[in-house]
């Protein structure tokens, strides 16, 4: 709860508290959320199915409340919805996936994506009906044309993605991680500034009705937990 504003050496701060809960409610609220986001997957096969604007706009507003470096905020959220545009994004990602699946990826790195069964084809940029593109700023340009810098940019933008990832989820989309490499084709397409460099590739949308996942086991807990 945020209630009245104090100025501390010249800042403003507002006082925040939570309400104290009895430790079995806290069990309760941790678990049900757990059990939410562990039916979250990564999903390639999706709807046309049009979703609301609004929606999106929900979606990139929850991304922000992540925190940042010096609360920078070193993010661009860029929502891709018009047809011709994502089909050329889908053409200039395939061009750098075959290139990555004939001749950059290692043996090793293509033996530990077989049980994905993906390739270089993403036909979900143009079948999803969003795509949204965040893109980082190492730095922020002034009205004077002045840089200023950002702080711990990919730590925080990379916070943002996985605000972003648990609201798509829990608004009950389904969304990808798609990361073509290079991307600098993203900056081009979308005529984004010096100051921005492409971070994440999401489409978002339904799931087709006829979508299949790999079935997946997440590591126990106690192969990623340490207990002092």
């Amino acid at each position: 709860m945020i209630s009245k504003v104090k100025t501390i050496d010249g800042f403003p701060f507002v006082k925040h508290s939570s309400k104290t809960v009895d430790g079995a409610t806290l069990v309760a609220r941790s678990k049900t959320y757990y059990e939410k986001l562990d039916t979250r997957r990564s999903v390639r096969n999706f709807s046309s199915k049009p979703v609301p604007l609004s929606v999106i706009k929900n979606l990139i507003r929850t991304a922000s409340t992540a925190p940042s470096g010096a609360h920078k905020q070193p993010w661009t959220f860029c929502v891709v919805k018009n047809k011709e545009l994502k089909k050329e994004i889908r053409l200039a990602a395939e061009k750098e996936e075959r290139e990555s699946y004939d001749n950059r990826m290692s043996e090793e790195w293509l033996d530990a994506i077989k049980p994905l069964q993906t390739n270089w084809e993403k036909p979900f940029l143009e079948t999803a009906p969003y795509l949204i593109i965040v893109f980082k700023k190492s730095y922020d340009l002034l009205p004077d044309g002045s840089k200023r810098n950002n702080y711990y940019v990919s730590e925080s933008v990379g916070l943002a993605c996985g605000f972003l990832l648990t609201a798509i989820h829990q608004a009950g989309l389904v969304a990808l991680t798609h990361t073509p490499s290079p991307m600098n084709f993203l900056t081009t397409l979308l005529e984004r500034p010096l100051n921005e460099k492409p971070f994440l590739l999401i489409p978002v949308g339904f799931a087709h009705s006829d979508a299949w996942v790999p079935k997946l086991k997440r590591k126990p807990l106690a192969e990623i937990m340490v207990e002092y």
